[in-house]
């Protein structure tokens, strides 16, 4: 035993003994530290103070010189003088070197330990934001990204603009993750501050009460709606009596939007993600290539939203504002605060606020102090037309009054969307639709059961078992027998332990499909949503496919009405179950196809049918990117040829909706010269039925 351990002790190599005796030393304290150091210094530069005397040819020849050169290169090279003289003479020289070279040392430590901590301090992101009219968004999540790249090409024409970002992680590492997400920021300037979003404290750092809109982002886990009301109560706690900015956020369950809504307070916007995600998701279903048509809309990369007042319009009417702008598309009425209009809409004087009307009657007229809202490349774009646009009537048609026949959907996948998605769905397919649901999953099956026996179905639901990554299972759906397709992705908590989630379901989903279309050499029009914008990326689908990104379509909605609080009423409106909606039409419903028109002819024939025409996408063109044939808010005096199988995009009733036009009286006063040959208050055309 003894000879072992020995030997063991023998074989160990050098360095661990000489890094623990290092280790042992410093732990002493500094006074040993500082002895053992000096030590180690003498012992090297003595020695070649030394050595350097010796080596000189012209150096001391005598003991007692050698020594003193010795000296006097050790006192240079230690910074303690080296001087020569008498004892007494050479020891105060000494000590006044050593007081200096003490002096000096602490200063330069001084210094050096607060700069230290300021730049940790800073990288900590603690300091106070002294900014003005600058944009904040609390928490950090996958939508910091895409809405700050929508901010940024929002202020591409703002000098100065600022976002400021508090969220739970390092300054430098957010920093850090948004110059490789985002890239150049133009002349955007970006601060981070690292904090807990739910203290008011902390949310003070970023002066909310000083910034043009507040976004609260939404947070992950099971707890993320209420991490949102926190922040949205910490951000009224830190602003209160000081401020009123506008807040936007978002909320995963409908559920909790209620107590989201009396958290924000007056001024804030909280959407509902699962609803407005079902609803595009619903809305797309029915009517292919829409998503496109959201995407370039809600994006700031083209035109947008806007709403201006324009007093030389004063008195006009909603059918002629249609046609006032070459190059912006009308597309409602902002009525001021107890304008006229206001007070005969509810009959109490006025509601105190602002009333959004989207594709209101033909004949309402812009009273003084409305403002019109259209669509347009910049809120400076928006000007009247020189000169009255031409109009041929000669290629206006008359739409067809035929039924759309009933159509036989199919919902691939299943996740705690799907009732509100199936329930969307129902309030716009033709009578005697049929929907077949491929799920799995016992809790699945058992709440699409339910959606199946719901009363007063307008389709009817068929449930079948199955896996959906299986392609046995899609070659004995016969899928490709369907007229349109939604594929969702499985919720985590809806999946066995090891099975494919979410998007990673949903891509191999794809796949099978597009096997099955390249086989069959025809396209299936699909519908599919996704929880990562990274994963539309991956997604074996043919160009111009209708993708749903929750995430990243609320982060869009967001950041639009961050930029216009007004917009927050126009996509309520075009999200909502029972008003005007985007559609995409035949364009032979508005003009001859194969004659060249105007595109104003095409508006005035919306006009017609109580519809406002806002672009079109062309079939030649779907497959190409960037935009698949969508063109939005085209020139009206650009001229072209629609084909038998290209589209008109229009803002117009939704199967079903009860009309503006049926809800409201007729505005007291308004001109009867709206529409040439019609009486004042009638809308001919089918009003967006099929």
């Amino acid at each position: 035993m003894t000879g072992r351990r020995t030997t063991a002790r023998r074989a160990s190599p050098a360095w661990p003994r000489l890094r623990y005796w290092f280790d042992t030393i410093v732990a002493r304290g500094t006074a040993v530290l500082i002895g053992w150091l000096t030590l180690m210094c003498l012992a090297i530069v003595v020695p070649a103070s030394a050595a350097l005397v010796w080596a000189r040819q012209d150096g001391p020849t005598t003991w007692s010189e050698q020594v003193v050169a010795v000296w006097v290169s050790v006192g240079q090279t230690l910074k303690i003088g080296g001087a020569v003289g008498r004892p007494l003479y050479v020891l105060m020289s000494v000590l006044l070197a050593l007081v200096a070279l003490l002096f000096v040392s602490t200063l330069v430590s001084l210094i050096t330990n607060g700069l230290n901590d300021k730049v940790l301090a800073l990288r900590r992101g603690r300091s106070t934001v002294l900014e003005a009219r600058h944009t904040v968004l609390l928490g950090w999540s996958d939508q910091v990204f895409p809405i700050i790249s929508e901010l940024v090409e929002a202020n591409s024409n703002r000098r100065r603009a600022v976002i400021a970002v508090l969220g739970p992680k390092d300054k430098a590492e957010m920093e850090d993750e948004i110059a490789t997400a985002v890239g150049r920021l133009g002349h955007t300037r970006l601060i981070c501050r690292s904090g807990v979003t739910t203290d008011p404290a902390v949310v003070s750092l970023v002066s909310p009460e000083s910034a043009r809109a507040v976004l609260v982002l939404t947070h992950e886990g099971e707890d993320g709606d209420a991490h949102v009301v926190k922040t949205l109560l910490a951000v009224d706690a830190a602003v209160r009596g000081r401020g009123s900015p506008a807040v936007v956020a978002a909320v995963r369950d409908g559920r909790h939007k209620r107590a989201a809504d009396l958290a924000a307070g007056p001024r804030g916007k909280v959407l509902d993600i699962e609803d407005v995600t079902a609803r595009l998701v619903a809305q797309t279903c029915c009517e292919p290539g829409l998503s496109l048509v959201y995407q370039e809309l809600l994006d700031f990369d083209g035109d947008e939203i806007y709403t201006v007042a324009d007093p030389t319009l004063t008195g006009r009417t909603f059918g002629e504002l249609l046609l006032a702008y070459d190059t912006s598309s009308v597309i409602g009425l902002l009525r001021r605060a107890g304008s006229r209009a206001d007070e005969d809409a509810d009959g109490l004087g006025g509601s105190g606020r602002s009333r959004l009307e989207l594709n209101p009657a033909t004949d309402s007229v812009l009273g003084e102090g409305d403002r019109i809202v259209l669509i347009t490349e910049d809120d400076d774009t928006a000007t009247p037309a020189a000169e009255p646009l031409a109009v041929d009537g000669r290629a206006i048609v008359a739409p067809p009054r035929t039924l759309r026949p009933p159509e036989r959907f199919l919902l691939l996948g299943w996740n705690h969307r799907a009732p509100l998605i199936i329930d969307q769905l129902d309030a716009s397919v033709p009578p005697g639709s049929v929907l077949v649901v491929m799920a799995e999953g016992e809790e699945c099956l058992r709440e699409a059961d339910r959606c199946a026996r719901a009363p007063d179905r307008r389709m009817r639901v068929d449930v079948h078992r199955g896996d959906i990554t299986d392609p046995r299972v899609l070659d004995d759906l016969d899928v490709l027998s369907f007229d349109r397709a939604v594929v969702l992705g499985y919720d985590v908590r809806d999946t066995a332990p090891g099975a494919l989630t979410g998007d990673d379901r949903t891509l191999v989903t794809l796949l099978h499909l597009r096997a099955l279309e390249e086989a069959a050499g025809r396209d299936l029009a699909v519908v599919t949503e996704m929880t990562d914008d990274r994963s539309r990326l991956l997604a074996p689908a043919r160009e111009g496919a209708d993708f749903i990104v929750g995430g990243r379509l609320i982060s869009l909605l967001m950041t639009q009405i961050a930029e216009n609080r007004h917009l927050a009423a126009v996509f309520d409106g075009l999200f909502s179950a029972d008003g005007d909606t985007i559609h995409l039409r035949p364009a032979t419903e508005y003009v001859r196809p194969g004659y060249p028109v105007g595109f104003a002819t095409v508006v005035e024939s919306g006009r017609r049918q109580g519809h406002c025409v806002i672009g079109y996408r062309l079939h030649e063109a779907v497959a190409q990117g960037p935009s698949y044939g969508v063109r939005l808010n085209p020139d009206k005096r650009e001229r072209l040829a629609f084909g038998p199988e290209d589209s008109v995009i229009v803002l117009a009733p939704g199967a079903g909706a009860t009309t503006h036009r049926e809800r409201c009286r007729t505005v007291p006063g308004a001109r009867a010269g709206g529409l040439p040959g019609r009486p004042p208050g009638r809308d001919d055309g089918p009003g967006g039925g099929w």
